[in-house]
């Protein structure tokens, strides 16, 4: 076995499935979107190289910065509301005495569904007239909160939000539950004894020993806010009036419905650029953070 593990053949035996699926999927599109991203091509003819125009009109278009502030709306929720929950759903299921697996069966039950089949869901819920939502809000004497919640500007974007963060909301409450279980029981025993106890033992104790889990939650958040698409397209398409378009259901406007696909590789440019820069700035806040601690 270990003469196994010496030999270089072997190694590259092992790494070339994923090196081929690496380089086909992501470096050969990678590379495609910046080479046609320099170019006018509408997906027929010859590309013509026009140098940083793409770009430049990318900057100056009113339509594509609404998308990136869409974008933006996603990271914030995500951070700042979705993640607090979780931690909150999280440190109350671990404090149970019984029914772990079954709590953690039923919150992850989301995660496993595909985003169509959430998305598809969750506009039902939202149907103006048949929909539970509106349903429930008139049986209990609300009918004036009832809206036609994927079609009003003001309710649009923040409905797309609910139903994002409920898909995923499971997947982080199991990896956080792991964490908490995997923290010393000695820890906890101490901090009881010491007084702290409920809410002063989550906030004092618990929250500071998962902090690593917190960074990947915080960075897997940010990363799948930022390419968002597949749940904005199957409820919205971006509408109405452009009112939840995210860069990505941009992009796919300006390449399957306009055939402008050099603009739509610059656009895709942009959203590699933008998310690594964001997620670059979380983990030097991160650092920073763990310093000052």
């Amino acid at each position: 076995m270990n003469r196994t593990l010496r030999d270089p053949i072997a190694y590259f035996v092992f790494v070339a499935p994923s090196l081929a699926l690496f380089l086909t999927f992501f470096a050969y599109p990678l590379l495609s979107a910046l080479r046609y991203g320099f170019t006018e091509w509408n997906g027929v003819s010859p590309a013509e190289f026009n140098g940083l125009a793409n770009f430049a009109r990318a900057l100056s278009d009113p339509d594509f910065w609404v998308s990136v502030k869409n974008n933006l709306w996603f990271v914030g929720f995500s951070v700042f509301v979705q993640i607090p929950f979780i931690l909150l759903i999280a440190v109350v299921v671990s404090a149970l005495r019984r029914g772990h697996g079954f709590y953690k069966t039923t919150v992850f039950l989301p995660s496993i569904l595909s985003t169509a089949v959430i998305g598809v869901i969750w506009s039902f819920v939202y149907h103006p007239e048949a929909g539970l939502l509106n349903q429930l809000l008139r049986s209990v004497g609300l009918s004036s909160w009832a809206h036609a919640w994927l079609a009003e500007e003001k309710t649009a974007m923040l409905s797309v939000l609910v139903t994002n963060a409920w898909q995923w909301t499971g997947f982080y409450v199991v990896l956080t539950l792991a964490a908490i279980f995997a923290i010393p029981k000695e820890l906890t025993e101490a901090a009881t004894i010491d007084g702290a106890v409920g809410f002063r033992r989550a906030w004092y104790v618990t929250v500071p020993l998962i902090r690593p889990v917190i960074a990947v939650m915080v960075l897997l958040s940010v990363t799948g806010a930022m390419k968002a698409l597949d749940i904005v397209f199957v409820m919205t398409e971006g509408g109405p009036y452009g009112t939840t378009e995210v860069m990505a259901t941009y992009m796919y406007r300006q390449a399957y419905k306009l055939g402008d696909y050099g603009y739509a590789n610059a656009i895709a440019i942009l959203i590699f650029v933008f998310t690594t820069a964001l997620t670059l700035a979380m983990q030097y806040f991160n650092r920073r953070t763990e310093d000052v601690q």
